[in-house]
């Protein structure tokens, strides 16, 4: 009887499966990202495969926007999937940001807090990729979830540690050697890294407004 009903009503789209994706492209830009930073593997490799996960992630983002528009069932409210994806896509956009002033400043000789800024970049992109497929049980899941996005908060606060801290030691070797171009150039790489933890953080704030709210 309801056959031609059910014919009508877009299926749900699988949201986690793409969530899930995008996680696994921006934690391998992250990881490519960290690499560059520490000086392994081939630079210009590195910077080409940030750029690949970069697009990929791109892709990833159009799908979830395109499936919010023509899926009648969706699993939380449409401007929490929107809110999530776009914060997700704007890690990955950062990572790239940071990889391309690598690039156009050829820039090779990073700070040991650079290095630091990179791995706890790493490790708060494990914790969301960690804490995406636990959206599929939100009730059930809610503890961990904000267990989740508090470690990733304190992450970012640890980076902004850290990006003060080289930003102050890279004043006092401009100061010391004379040289500005240096310091400025210095200066770009922290900004760009500081800029990647501001955009989990606002992952980590996406995925609790959504524990807080279906919890």
């Amino acid at each position: 009887m309801f056959d031609w009903f059910r014919r009508l009503v877009p299926k749900s789209a699988d949201f986690f499966i793409l969530f899930e994706r995008h996680s696994a492209s921006t934690v391998a830009a992250a990881e490519a990202l960290s690499k560059l930073v520490r000086g392994e593997g081939e630079h210009a490799a590195l910077v080409a495969a940030i750029r690949d996960h970069e697009h990929d992630a791109d892709d990833v983002t159009r799908e979830v926007l395109t499936q919010v528009r023509q899926t009648f069932l969706t699993p939380f409210d449409r401007g929490a999937i929107i809110g999530l994806i776009a914060a997700m896509d704007d890690v990955t956009d950062e990572i790239q940001s940071c990889a391309s002033a690598i690039e156009t400043y050829d820039f090779k000789d990073f700070a040991p807090d650079m290095q630091e800024m990179a791995a706890h970049i790493c490790r708060a992109l494990h914790k969301i990729d960690e804490a995406l497929p636990l959206l599929r049980d939100v009730p059930r899941n809610g503890s961990k979830l904000h267990d989740l996005t508090g470690e990733i908060v304190r992450a970012e606060g640890e980076v902004d540690i850290v990006h003060e801290r080289g930003l102050k030691a890279n004043f006092a070797a401009a100061n010391a050697n004379g040289n500005t171009v240096q310091f400025i150039v210095n200066r770009e790489i922290f900004k760009h890294l500081e800029k990647v933890a501001d955009a989990f953080e606002d992952v980590a704030n996406q995925i609790d407004g959504i524990v807080i709210d279906y919890a």
